[in-house]
């Protein structure tokens, strides 16, 4: 069966899955220790939690976590790499992981997945921005998720 998925206004969700919710927000902020805690504070039984928990999510916390994949030639000359690095730091982005090749012919392959939930612009111009950096040879989405 395919998954369908609708954007409801709060007020119209059953009980049991605002509840959820509310077990799910204090379990995060530390002010419940355990589901069974959580559930308690709400009034919620344990099996309407474990039903609905992984199917109701914030739209904020969607849209949040956001991991794109960029994959770069760069000439290989020193600080180079921190360069690139700085630039997508200086655009509000986090990067996750680094993957860089062994220089062959003075280029190296740089592969990062960079976290980009709290991006200052739009994608494209961080992307752009990476492309102007000197030494910057090619540098594309190959991942978005």
């Amino acid at each position: 069966m395919k998954e369908r998925y609708y954007l409801v206004r709060e007020d119209i969700l059953p009980d049991a899955v605002l509840k959820t919710m509310q077990v799910k927000q204090l379990l995060e902020a530390g002010d419940a220790k355990t589901v069974h805690e959580g559930v308690e504070q709400v009034g919620l039984s344990r099996s309407a939690f474990y039903k609905y928990k992984d199917g109701i999510h914030l739209i904020h916390q969607l849209e949040r976590e956001r991991i794109v994949t960029i994959s770069m030639d760069l000439e290989h000359e020193s600080g180079m790499l921190s360069k690139v690095l700085g630039s997508v730091a200086g655009h509000g982005a986090n990067v996750l992981t680094i993957h860089q090749s062994i220089p062959l012919q003075g280029r190296a392959n740089v592969v990062i997945s960079v976290e980009i939930s709290h991006l200052n612009e739009e994608l494209g111009e961080m992307l752009d921005s990476l492309k102007n950096i000197p030494g910057v040879k090619r540098a594309l989405i190959v991942g978005q998720g």
